[in-house]
């Protein structure tokens, strides 16, 4: 966000947040907030939100100079000022990052010098290459965008506007990254694929990793979270797709928008994920499969055929010898279906019950 209003050096005024965010507002306007604390410590001159109406207890002895409440909550909890809304999660993440760069220093321009910048790189005016970061030939980096220390951009590689590569993440040669993108510390996007095949003896032999990674707008990828580059085509990854730390993107992956992947996520070679999907922590996906979109991975599931239509999957297998595994796997897609049947089967079975004799 920007175009801050006067005074927000002070804090932002309640209506002035109103005014940009939405909302109801109950009380008073004027009151100004300078962050954000839970509601059990707030104090005058901070705001705290209200997640849920069943959580309405929680305001009690809650001092914060401003609530945000979801629509349902009485208001007239004897707070100076209070913002009713639909979602208090969703306005108190937007609220957060209007509040972060209020107190946000300038950002740096230029090069440290200690920096190494290749003289046919290409860097902004107002881009920062901190200490130790090296960009290598060919390179480009957009406007605003900042490499933080000991981070590597590899020779023709590109980095969008207000693109964030924080200390010791890696771009790889010819990767591109869209604008507004966060690199956590750690990250390496565009190291080679794990492609191989086996010789006569059985040894490994390097298949060469000739594609490259595309990352679209406003993407997160976490704290050691690998994207690797694709063998013939390229790694994608779509607009606004937030991935947590040590999650592994495997070569040829491609990522639909808006989809979130939680820690630990395994992602083998060539699956197609769709848009605005939700893989929980720890799940594994098998390589040359579909998701659909809109679906949602339970954490640990283990995902080994594509899934066509949208819906909450979950679960997995103990190991177990592939031949049995995959015999126990077919049978427990049709598990409803037989037990329908054995149903059947028993009523027929089942000896007719006849009425007792009357006795003379």
């Amino acid at each position: 966000m920007s175009n801050s209003p006067p005074g927000a050096g002070d804090g932002l005024r309640v209506a002035d947040i109103i005014a940009r965010l939405g909302g109801t507002l109950r009380g008073d306007g004027a009151v100004r907030v300078r962050r954000f604390a839970p509601l059990d410590r707030a104090e005058a001159g901070e705001i705290a939100f209200l997640g849920r109406v069943d959580q309405a207890r929680l305001l009690d002895g809650c001092r914060a100079g401003c609530v945000i409440v979801p629509d349902g909550v009485d208001p007239s909890a004897g707070f100076a000022a209070v913002i009713q809304t639909r979602d208090p999660y969703l306005y108190y993440a937007r609220l957060s990052q209007w509040l972060q760069q209020l107190h946000a220093p300038a950002p740096p321009r230029g090069r440290h010098p200690a920096a190494c910048v290749h003289e046919q790189a290409q860097l902004a005016p107002d881009a920062y290459v901190d200490a130790c970061a090296v960009v290598e030939q060919g390179a480009e980096i957009g406007p605003r965008a900042f490499i933080g220390a000991g981070c590597f951009v590899g020779a023709g590689a590109r980095i969008g506007a207000d693109t964030r590569l924080l200390p010791r993440s890696v771009v790889m040669h010819g990767c591109r990254i869209g604008e507004r993108c966060t690199l956590h510390p750690g990250a390496v996007v565009g190291a080679d694929g794990f492609g191989y095949a086996r010789d006569e003896q059985g040894a490994g032999v390097k298949i060469a990793q000739t594609g490259s990674v595309v990352i679209g707008d406003d993407v997160d990828i976490g704290a050691n979270t690998t994207v690797d580059r694709g063998a013939l085509d390229d790694t994608r990854i779509g607009n606004g797709v937030k991935i947590d730390n040590l999650v592994q993107v495997a070569h040829n992956v491609q990522i639909g928008e808006h989809t979130a992947l939680a820690g630990c996520v395994g992602i083998a070679g060539s699956a197609r994920i769709g848009a605005y999907c939700f893989i929980g922590g720890g799940a594994g996906i098998a390589g040359h499969l579909e998701i659909a979109d809109r679906t949602v991975i339970g954490g640990m599931s283990l995902v080994s055929r594509s899934v066509r239509q949208p819906g909450h999957y979950t679960g997995a297998f103990p190991l177990d010898r592939h031949e049995n595994w995959s015999a126990n796997a077919a049978a427990l897609r049709h598990l409803a279906e037989l037990r329908d049947r054995i149903r059947q089967l028993e009523s027929r079975l089942e000896p007719q019950k006849t009425p007792a004799n009357d006795k003379p």
